[in-house]
């Protein structure tokens, strides 16, 4: 007896919607044998005709969708969906074997190939475009890949757009640690007026903790107005050694702490109380060392007090507060607070304290003669938050999650 297996051409069937891509394939066999004294036929009954829909079909589909298979007649075995570069959109078939849907979004600018196979072992192929973005969106990470940080360095994500959908961009967005560190993401305006979220643990990081992000972005819709996304993203970052700072107006004193033990005080002097030269106070992160730069009083609003190039400089704000060398004000370390608002210091100690401290290390400052917690987005402010109501900032609502 032989067999032949014939693959037959697409055929249209009613039971799949209009508009829709349509697959069909066939297979038929036949085999026959002759017997003593006559001759015997029999012939297999023909399958019908695989076919199975896509939603998304054509030369100019728009992005930013899961894809969905669904087979007209019997069960799903497999599904591939596999775009021109080689990569695989996974995906799962539904408990009723009907459907298959993507886990991922399709990509933009994305040629697809769809193969389906049956519990019967037949197959069938079709194919999809998506088209380019109208808009697209992009982001800027705080945290360099490699980097080693602070126990209070949140991660922070700034948005080139705005992002309307929040709840869908947050979704993408995964912190993995090391020692299961328990935190939230949690939406802010950034001091630029960007759209930003922020990954807060929800007590300070444990040093020596490892940490990944990764933002599976690409292909997903940032809402009207923002645009899609078009890669992803990711870093990887270690917290460092348990730093951190505490100022105090009043005594104008700065005290270092290093795994909870002192390694010295300093006397400083802090912003003029009152007004705009008053030191910003509450819970700050050491954003960035800066070393030597130029402060120019008018580029954060006051006048033409100063123009000068000052050392060991380290970042506290946005708006312009920094911890830093400032020998021209010897005279009132440790005796008065008369700054334009940052905390500064002699020479020596400045050095010392520069090479010692960390981006992310907590910078506290209380006292009188402050102005008040900066705006959270003027720096990383979220610590001046209590665990719930950053909480309440996700999208996701609040949500805690583990690293």
């Amino acid at each position: 007896m032989s067999r032949t297996r014939r693959v037959f051409s697409v055929r249209s069937r009613t039971a799949v919607a209009a508009g829709t891509a349509l697959l069909a394939a066939s297979l038929a066999a036949c085999g026959g044998g002759a017997a003593s004294g006559g001759t015997a036929k029999s012939e297999m009954k023909q399958k019908p005709d695989m076919a199975v829909s896509v939603n998304l079909t054509g030369d100019q589909v728009k992005a930013g969708r899961p894809v969905t298979v669904t087979i007209a007649d019997g069960k799903l075995a497999t599904v591939k969906v596999t775009d021109a570069k080689g990569g695989e959109l996974a995906g799962q078939i539904s408990a009723d074997g009907k459907t298959w849907t993507s886990q991922a979004n399709a990509l933009p600018s994305a040629d697809y190939k769809v193969e389906a196979q049956n519990t019967d072992s037949q197959s069938a192929t079709t194919a999809f475009k998506t088209s380019a973005p109208d808009q697209v969106n992009k982001v800027s990470i705080n945290i360099p890949k490699g980097s080693t940080v602070g126990v209070a360095m949140p991660v922070s994500i700034v948005f080139d757009n705005p992002v309307k959908d929040k709840a869908a961009v947050e979704k993408q967005l995964k912190v993995t640690t090391s020692d299961n560190t328990v935190g939230s993401w949690g939406w802010i305006k950034d001091y630029s007026g960007k759209d930003r979220v922020d990954w807060r643990p929800k007590e300070y990081w444990k040093s020596g903790t490892d940490v990944k992000v990764q933002m599976n972005l690409n292909g997903v819709d940032s809402g009207p107005g923002g645009g899609m996304f078009v890669k992803d993203y990711n870093t990887e970052f270690k917290i460092g050694k348990d730093r951190r700072v505490k100022v105090d107006l009043d005594s104008k004193r700065m005290t270092v702490t290093e795994n909870g033990q002192s390694v010295g005080t300093t006397a400083i002097s802090a912003g003029t109380p009152g007004g705009k030269k008053a030191s910003w106070d509450g819970k700050m992160v050491m954003m960035a060392k800066e070393g030597t730069i130029r402060m120019d009083s008018q580029t954060v609003g006051l006048g033409d007090s100063y123009d000068k190039m000052v050392e060991y400089s380290i970042r506290l704000t946005w708006s312009g507060m920094y911890v830093h060398a400032a020998p021209w004000n010897t005279a009132n370390f440790g005796r008065a607070n008369t700054s334009s608002g940052c905390v500064g210091m002699s020479d020596e100690e400045a050095k010392a304290f520069f090479a010692a401290s960390q981006a992310g290390d907590p910078f506290e400052v209380a006292g009188q003669g402050s102005k008040g917690n900066p705006d959270i987005g003027n720096g990383y402010g979220e610590w001046n938050l209590t665990w719930e109501q950053w909480q309440a900032k996700s999208a996701a609502a609040g949500a805690p999650q583990t690293g």
